[in-house]
């Protein structure tokens, strides 16, 4: 049976963290030639390359196998701490690693994650990517725990729905004008300028070929994050696909006109989550599941 010791995974945590053997020694406190060895103990046990010697370091899959156990281990010890300490930290906050598209990080989630920080004696560390992605991180063991439109789920983990999130396509009634003629209806569209929130952003395209038998051939502007997103389509810059929460007053004020009030388009989210007995990681999880209750539409 292979074995790596509580100081070699905690190398590992440290090399990835800093992204130098210098770095990494620094903060361990002590030499780059001391980090090196226990990498190159770990690999000789593992058969396998781990680290890549770049600037800054790059794990190899098998190296992301072995961060993820890496992480593991050190939110079970902070587990064992608060037990111990009934229900308290060491003074440490300890870091909870969650993937999260940026819509929901706009509109939910961060009301779910309220008051945790101080409860549970933790610090959130936040990746934002597109739910289609987010799987990618908890792959590589970066994070504990992802929002995802995945329902299968990664290897390691389990996962459970969250409800759906409802996306209008909108615009100003100026850009209605301009854009679109009397009578016309979404024929027109594809001709128009749309606000898409990066390169893998294919709401807007999905939206055009299901309703227009058309892909996108006007100017597209990308805004990249989700409160400019929504400026953006306010100021005309074009049409857009926005979450519910982020158009329903807009809409009902008059601001902005529902392209296709019969034909929302509802996303998916899923829960995935490490498939490990940990009560920091539960109390997260059943915080992120109440949110979602309230806030998204069901299944």
């Amino acid at each position: 049976m292979q074995r790596f010791t509580l100081e070699q995974l905690a190398t590992l945590l440290a090399l990835v963290s800093e992204g130098s053997f210098e770095a990494a020694a620094a903060r361990l406190h002590v030499t780059p030639s001391a980090v090196s060895q226990r990498v190159k103990a770990m690999e000789q046990t593992s058969g396998r390359v781990l680290v890549q010697r770049t600037t800054p370091v790059r794990l190899t899959d098998a190296g992301d196998v072995l961060l993820r156990y890496a992480r593991q281990v050190e939110l079970l010890e902070a587990d064992t701490v608060r037990q111990l300490h009934e229900g308290r930290s060491d003074g440490r906050a300890f870091p909870v690693s969650l993937a999260v598209n940026a819509d929901s990080l706009a509109t939910w989630f961060l009301d779910a994650l309220a008051g945790l920080g101080e409860t549970l004696g933790v610090a959130f560390d936040l990746h934002r990517e597109d739910q289609e992605h987010t799987t990618r991180l908890l792959r590589a063991g970066t994070v504990m725990a992802a929002v995802t439109s995945t329902r299968e789920a990664v290897q390691g983990c389990i996962t459970e729905p969250l409800g759906q999130m409802r996306y209008h396509a909108v615009a100003t009634p100026m850009f209605i004008e301009r854009w679109l003629p009397t009578h016309g209806g979404l024929i027109a569209l594809p001709r128009a300028p749309v606000v898409a929130f990066e390169r893998n952003d294919d709401l807007q395209e999905s939206f055009l070929r299901d309703h227009a038998d058309s892909g996108s051939s006007g100017p597209i502007h990308y805004i990249p994050t989700s409160n400019d997103f929504v400026r953006a389509i306010l100021l005309g810059f074009g049409w857009g696909m926005l979450p519910e929460q982020q158009c329903a007053v807009e809409i009902a004020d008059g601001r902005l006109v529902d392209l296709a009030p019969k034909s929302a388009v509802d996303v998916p989210l899923f829960w995935q989550r490490w498939n490990l007995s940990s009560p920091l990681l539960d109390a997260v999880s059943t915080a992120v599941r109440a949110e979602a209750r309230t806030t998204l539409r069901p299944f």
